[in-house]
């Protein structure tokens, strides 16, 4: 007990020092815990890989010297920003691992987990066949325990097929699809070594409900809450095990809650259910408000007391009922407000699908900054990791099970749904974030006993309270839901709105915010790419807050009876599409996750309220407007303020707005300044030779104190590049996989940003990190787009020092200095299985080679020293032109 209190109290002050938290993400669905007897290990290093179909590739012996190598999580291919129109590659594509486990392991059981294959697909070792796989977006679990040779090396062959194909879900061409397929490896992989009696992993052992360990919940309140608990065994040991399992149940503030021991019994060769329950007094209650998470250990220990396996799950106590015309009710008590959330595709600029955890992390913290409280995970089960963050965050998921309008009557199709419901809720039953399963496939018109059998598996495999499904509004077979899926009355109609309320029935809007002119053209004021500029941007955020037509709207939602609940914006991120030659624009932050206005009006409607948390909390005031000859006369801001002081100018005029005390619909409305700025004001100053007087002022007050500032510079002439890294204070791990995106912007002198600037980027890179996509991409060089240019930086197997330089793709005297950053990546969070002769051949860099002169600390001084004498020379031609120019 004391040894465990000490684990869990250092693990507390790890991730609560500083300002950051540092998340930690599940591996096979537990976190490893010493001394369990239970070991996990990344393999995702070091993967020969080939594109293209060949023969024999499984067996051990082929020769793949020369295959590119490659680590986890790989996607085939990297991309460019834009890359929707089926320009990704669909194919067959090989994937070989060499490498020799550690003598000590020899005896014990040896699975590797898959998090995701993409499409149809083989596992091998040593060239025996041990798992074939129809989806793309559940675990493969694989039993290598016996195909290990432990005297010499082993390999393991992947073949994987991301060909369009009809007979499992989807099923959907990709060239009719409204998201992309990408392909490969595209997630982490991992090696299970643990003793012969163990746990069961759920999604290998094909239990109802049951298999690992399940938690469920009932009679959940502030006083008290039900916690049940169910573990699953397996002895593979050749003599009968008695012994002990052991649940402790440890406090978010690390005190230990509960310890309950069970005797188990198991017979060879055979396996037992250990199930418990215990009532919690005063429960710390989960919610997204407050996101607080117990740490079950559990362990089973043999007849004399040694733990011979066991691992942590994060679980959070809460309950969620769906109460019809009543509304929706979290922790015994009605949640006033509508949830507000977001749809979320998994793919990410350069690496498509291939998103390492720490990206997964950054999205969901990035989306909780903004106040959104639910994801629905669109249209398929996402990355373990991203369930982890919501987790953490405080976001609830929407779970949907993957499909997209499509249906084949072939028997076999609707089977591998019916698994992949299965193994969706066995894989994600105990997170705290879960909120309701989306069984039915995306906008299909599927038969209506389809609808029926789907909502029955969820039931069938949580027989347990506070579980449900939803299901659209119109679909065949929706009478089966208590939870349906239609815009408000007051919103948008369409296909799958409804009419007639039924007072038994919850309802929520899975999709608002698109409003195209035609399916085919797919116009529409919502979709807009980030550099497109202010106008449009500005659009956009009116037209999810609340525009003048009607329309289902943040407003909108905010206007409803509590009967229904809320709703999800299409969509959070700009992503890939297959069926139209444009990516979709209309995210809140474009591929690279760099926030559009909306962005900013999204966080406006959080709270003010300034709280302890693991996201961003508290008042925040945005100005959106960047004060270029181009910027309209009206200023917007977004602010959760209840008022909000506007200065234009040191000197200048002041605005001032009040938000009503009283008022219906969203909580901040946008705030507009009419007829603030002119550019011909600026002009008079700066004439003047009063450049730095030229500014906007934005102050959000509360109780007659300022309690958020922001303020707006015009960008003069562009004379450097600035770089920033955008990881939400988490740390780079040195595990060949993490990534992270660093920025360079194009700036004048006092570092506001050039957005209006047509230039690309070239970037090197010297240490323990490579560049993400070479210029066959446009990923180095990288056009700026609305003054910036994203790269992602990769680690390497090392942990050391990263130095990134940044430089305009054509260097003269007059053009801006290059600019460069320093930062570090640390160790691995877990050991590392991969060959050190094939790790030796990973390329330094990926995509077409950048020629680029790498730049010392002594050429950037020189290029500085350079601009200063410059800018004295400049004054002279200044001058001229100012006795000989325009004088008004």
């Amino acid at each position: 007990m004391k040894k465990t209190m000490l684990l869990l109290l250092l693990f507390l002050s790890c991730i609560t020092a500083g300002a950051a938290q540092q998340p930690e993400f599940s591996t096979a669905g537990f976190f490893e815990i010493p001394n369990s007897g239970r070991e996990v290990f990344s393999m995702n290093p070091a993967w020969r890989f080939h594109k293209g179909a060949i023969d024999g590739a499984e067996a051990r012996s082929f020769d793949d010297s020369g295959w590119a190598v490659v680590s986890l999580p790989h996607g085939i291919d990297y991309l460019p920003t834009e890359a929707s129109g089926c320009t990704n590659y669909q194919g067959e594509v090989w994937y070989r691992k060499h490498f020799s486990p550690e003598a000590r392991l020899k005896g014990r059981k040896l699975f590797m987990h898959f998090e995701a294959i993409m499409g149809k697909s083989r596992v091998y070792v040593n060239g025996r066949l041990l798992a074939e796989h129809f989806g793309g977006y559940l675990p493969v679990v694989v039993d290598v325990t016996d195909a290990i040779d432990w005297q010499g090396d082993n390999v393991v062959s992947v073949w994987t097929d991301n060909s369009d194909d009809p007979y499992y879900p989807p099923g959907k061409a990709q060239d009719v699809l409204d998201f992309t397929y990408f392909g490969g490896i595209y997630r982490d992989c991992w090696l299970v070594a643990h003793d012969r009696m163990h746990i069961t992993d759920q999604n290998y052992e094909n239990v109802v409900a049951g298999g690992g360990l399940f938690v469920s919940y009932d009679k959940v309140s502030e006083a008290s809450a039900l916690v049940r608990l169910q573990l699953h065994l397996r002895n593979e040991r050749r003599a009968a095990f008695a012994g002990m399992a052991e649940f402790e149940l440890v406090r978010p503030d690390g005190t230990t809650a509960t310890t309950i021991n069970r005797k188990i019994a198991v017979k060879a060769g055979r396996t037992a259910t250990v199930r418990s329950s215990v009532v919690l007094e005063k429960p710390m209650l989960w919610s997204p408000e407050a996101p607080q998470l117990y740490n079950l250990f559990v362990r089973i220990r043999d007849a004399k007391g040694n733990v011979i396996d066991g691992y942590r799950r994060r679980i959070g106590v809460r309950s969620v009922e769906f109460k019809g015309k009543d509304g929706f009710w979290l922790n015994g008590k009605l949640y006033e407000d509508p949830l507000i959330g977001a749809n979320r595709h998994q793919d990410f600029a350069v690496v498509g699908n291939a998103v390492p955890n720490s990206l997964h992390w950054r999205d969901a913290k990035k989306l909780r900054d903004a106040g959104l409280k639910v994801i629905r995970n669109a249209h398929c089960p996402q990355d373990p990791a991203f369930m982890d963050a919501c987790d953490e965050l405080g976001l609830f998921v929407l779970d949907n099970t993957p499909g997209w309008q499509f249906w084949n009557d072939a028997p076999v199709f609707a089977q591998r749904v019916y698994s992949d419901i299965r193994n969706l809720v066995r894989r994600d039953r105990n997170h705290a974030c879960l909120w309701m399963f989306e069984p039915i496939l995306n906008e299909t018109w599927y038969p209506a006993d389809f609808a029926k059998t789907t909502q029955n598996i969820v039931k069938e495999e949580y027989p347990y309270p506070y579980c449900y499904s939803g299901c659209d509004a119109t679909a065949r077979g929706h009478e089966y839901y208590s939870i349906l899926f239609t815009h408000p009355v007051n919103g948008d109609g369409g296909a799958f709105s409804a009419d007639v309320k039924d007072d038994r029935v919850t309802y929520f809007t899975r999709e608002w915010g698109d409003n195209v002119d035609d399916w085919s053209s797919h116009n529409s004021p919502s979709r807009v790419a980030r550099n497109w500029g202010e106008v449009p941007m500005l659009v956009q955020a009116q037209h999810y807050a609340k525009p003048s037509y009607h329309y289902t709207s943040y407003d909108a939602l905010y206007r409803t009876s509590r009967q229904h609940i809320g709703g999800c914006l299409w969509h959070s991120f700009d992503h890939q599409r297959g069926y139209h030659p444009d990516p979709f624009y209309g995210g809140l932050m474009d591929v690279f996750r760099q926030p559009k206005y909306s962005y900013y009006m999204f966080k406006s409607q959080r709270s003010a309220v300034k709280e302890d948390r693991p996201f961003e909390t508290g008042p925040m005031v945005y100005i959106a407007h960047e004060m270029t000859p181009f910027s309209p006369k009206d200023v917007t801001v977004y602010s959760n303020c209840d008022e909000v002081r506007l200065t234009y100018n040191k000197g200048g005029k002041v605005f001032s707005y009040h938000k009503p005390a009283q008022h219906e619909g969203m909580p901040s409305p946008v705030i507009t300044f009419k007829d603030v700025y002119y550019f011909m004001i600026d002009k008079e100053i700066s004439r003047d030779k009063r450049q730095d007087d030229v500014w906007l002022l934005a102050e959000g007050i509360i109780d007659g104190k300022v309690v958020a500032t922001h303020k707006v510079c015009p960008a003069r002439r562009p004379e450097k590049i600035m770089l920033w890294i955008d990881n939400e204070g988490e740390q780079l791990r040195a595990d060949g996989s993490d990534a992270v995106v660093v920025v360079a912007a194009v700036a004048d002198r006092n570092g506001n940003i050039k957005r209006l600037n047509n230039n690309y980027i070239k970037f090197t890179i010297e240490g323990e990190g490579r560049i993400l996509g070479g210029a066959d991409v446009l990923a180095n060089p990288a056009p700026v787009k609305w003054g910036t240019a994203p790269v992602l930086v990769q680690s390497t197997l090392k942990p050391g020092k990263i130095r990134l330089t940044a430089s305009v793709l054509f260097e003269g005297s007059q053009m801006p200095v290059s600019g460069s950053i320093e930062f570090e990546s640390v160790p691995a969070a877990k050991p590392l299985v991969f060959s050190t002769p094939e790790a030796a051949l990973i390329p330094s860099f990926t995509g077409a080679p950048l020629v680029a002169a790498k730049k010392s600390a002594t050429d950037l001084e020189a290029e500085q020293k350079q601009r200063d004498a410059n800018n004295l020379r400049l004054k002279e031609v200044e001058q001229q032109q100012e006795d000989f120019g325009e004088k008004k």
